[in-house]
């Protein structure tokens, strides 16, 4: 199942590339959310950041996860789930000509297009690396910043990933990582669904299970900075549950969260 859910991420992220979609975690793969602030993506405006480059940025995150640590110039920061660059290139901008940023992918398309966007910029201190989060492409212990904008929900196995986070960041590194969690009880076919996981639900686990994960990797803090709530809409719940079901979600307490949690290496 693990390895089905990674081809499928693939497959779904490298359609984006080739069809050039700009339209959301949700674009192609599935209903649209619905936001109680009438938004209608996961995405964040990043066009007024320093550093953005409009062809990097296929609104895909759910976060702005540089926005809550002090990356300084000299700095080393890996993006993890790095697609096009977006994240990368704005961290670029933090850790000037003397830092260094390295993103990671594992879809071959998303790292083509990044490379292509930086022979653009003429960035020499940015680089690319086809890779697994579980087992990040990177030496331990050489990164001050580990940052991810919505992809740590995509991965299998979280556990192995946090533990890699924590490998890759030197003593008293930090991370900051944007992604969506569930709170309550939401029903295991809406979790499951291969779908449903580059629409950046099925994937997420439980807020105070992702935390604890956090911390079992080794870190011994997990601070969560920021918090927003979506509605499933009801034509894409009744597509997965039957109205027993639906009635059953309707009427629970569960949410779905995007949040930026921020920790420290010790």
């Amino acid at each position: 199942m693990s390895k089905e859910i990674k081809e499928t991420v693939k497959e779904k992220y490298a359609q984006i590339v080739e069809q050039n979609q700009n339209c959301g975690c949700s674009c192609g793969c599935g209903s649209d959310f619905t936001f109680p602030d009438g938004s209608k993506n996961f995405s964040k405006d990043y066009t007024k950041l320093q550093g953005y480059e409009k062809n990097a940025d296929y609104n895909l995150g759910c976060g702005i996860p540089t926005g809550f640590i002090e990356i300084k110039e000299g700095d080393t920061v890996v993006d993890l789930g790095s697609g096009a660059g977006n994240d990368v290139f704005v961290a670029r901008r933090l850790v000037g000509e003397t830092g260094k940023v390295i993103g990671v992918d594992m879809t071959q398309a998303m790292i083509d297009k990044a490379e292509q966007n930086n022979e653009k910029l003429a960035y020499k201190n940015v680089e690319f690396r086809l890779g697994d989060i579980e087992n990040i492409p990177i030496e331990n212990n050489t990164s001050d910043f580990v940052i991810s904008n919505c992809v740590m929900n995509l991965v299998p196995n979280k556990e192995k990933a946090f533990s890699e986070v924590y490998r890759i960041l030197k003593s008293n590194g930090k991370f900051s990582i944007s992604d969506i969690v569930i709170s309550g009880n939401l029903p295991d076919k809406l979790r499951k669904s291969a779908e449903l996981y580059v629409d950046c639900v099925a994937g997420a686990i439980d807020k105070q299970d992702y935390i604890d994960k956090i911390k079992n990797a080794g870190f011994k803090t997990a601070e969560i900075v920021e918090e927003k709530k979506y509605i499933l809409p009801e034509n894409l719940v009744k597509q997965f549950l039957s109205q027993e079901e639906y009635e059953l979600y309707r009427d629970s307490n569960a949410e779905i969260l995007s949040i930026t949690v921020k920790g420290k290496k010790q």
